[in-house]
């Protein structure tokens, strides 16, 4: 899956940039929205149909929602912490208009106003709600492989729409060479976010600090967090580790409609690594291409670091 995005995105920049016709770009707008929809409610099935998930919420339940509403929320705060001191985001993104304002596409331009009050607000948090109740009370548990290929094949179009939405609105380019490399600034906000988080968490719920900090610096990447843990501290660890960066994923997609309203960050600082796949595209969509972009590069950085920061907490709390 590591390389699937990048193609993907390549494929669609390249037809993007084919200056596609308004009928063309309509047209696309609805297979993503399609797509989203679906998306969401095979996340939502995958987490329903998931005994490791389901069978231990009622034991570790509470204590992976404090840990992962803990960690959205202070990811958010550290990032909103940066966007008012070293990344002023909105502020990049009006000197980028003034810049521009004679080269908007009014295509891109309205579609990303009108998605202010897009029901997708909406859609999205209620398809995965969907999607887990299906998934616990109406799906077998050997459905994973199906919903495997569905996931797969959604992200697949949703990527390529990402693509082509960036080639359609190259003003997208400006605004990251605007920002330069102080777009790392939001992934370093959202771990410290997070590490913080696990610690709060640990403290409050009188866990182990080894097993709240590294489940909460999962950042949403719950696959290799749950197996490293397990490996490391054992099967219940494992299912914190696990269980909490999927919660992460499941409250940044049903919080979506509060975060954008925070700041036009906050909302990449819930989905984290998520914002790699997963996250992408709502992000895109509802807060606009440009923090799409920005969102891309902050969960691919976050991606790869987990893997390593994962055993330098290991050392630190052995």
């Amino acid at each position: 899956m590591i390389w699937i995005p990048f193609l993907c995105l390549a494929v669609g920049l390249f037809f993007g940039l084919r200056d596609l016709s308004e009928k063309v770009m309509m047209m696309i707008d609805k297979l993503i929205n399609a797509a989203l929809m679906i998306l969401m409610l095979t996340i939502g099935l995958n987490i329903g149909i998931n005994d490791s998930v389901m069978l231990n919420l009622p034991r570790i339940g509470l204590n992976c929602v404090v840990i992962s509403l803990s960690a959205i929320a202070l990811s958010v705060l550290f990032t909103l912490l940066t966007e008012k001191t070293l990344l002023p985001l909105d502020t990049f993104i009006e000197r980028l208009n003034r810049e521009t304002s004679s080269e908007l596409n009014p295509v891109c331009s309205e579609a990303e106003s009108s998605e202010k009050s897009s029901p997708l607000l909406w859609i999205i948090p209620l398809s995965i709600v969907a999607g887990v109740v299906l998934g616990y009370f109406l799906f077998p548990s050997n459905l994973g492989f199906v919903l495997g290929y569905l996931l797969t094949g959604s992200l697949v179009v949703l990527y390529t729409s990402v693509g082509i939405s960036l080639g359609a609105n190259r003003r997208v380019f400006r605004y990251i060479k605007l920002l330069g490399f102080r777009v790392i600034y939001l992934s370093v906000a959202i771990f410290a976010g997070s590490i913080a988080a696990g610690f709060l968490s640990g403290i409050l719920l009188n866990l182990p600090l080894k097993i709240a900090v590294m489940s909460a610096s999962g950042m949403s990447y719950y696959s290799i967090t749950g197996a490293y843990m397990t490996q490391v501290y054992g099967i219940e660890a494992g299912t914190y580790g696990f269980v909490v960066n999927v919660m992460r994923e499941f409250f940044t997609v049903l919080l979506l409609p509060l975060l954008i309203k925070v700041s036009k960050g906050s909302s990449i600082a819930g989905g984290a690594a998520g914002n790699m796949d997963t996250m992408l595209v709502p992000v895109t969509k509802l807060v606009g291409t440009e923090i799409g972009l920005v969102a891309l590069i902050t969960g691919t950085i976050l991606t790869f670091a987990v893997p390593f920061l994962l055993p330098l907490l290991f050392h630190a709390f052995p």
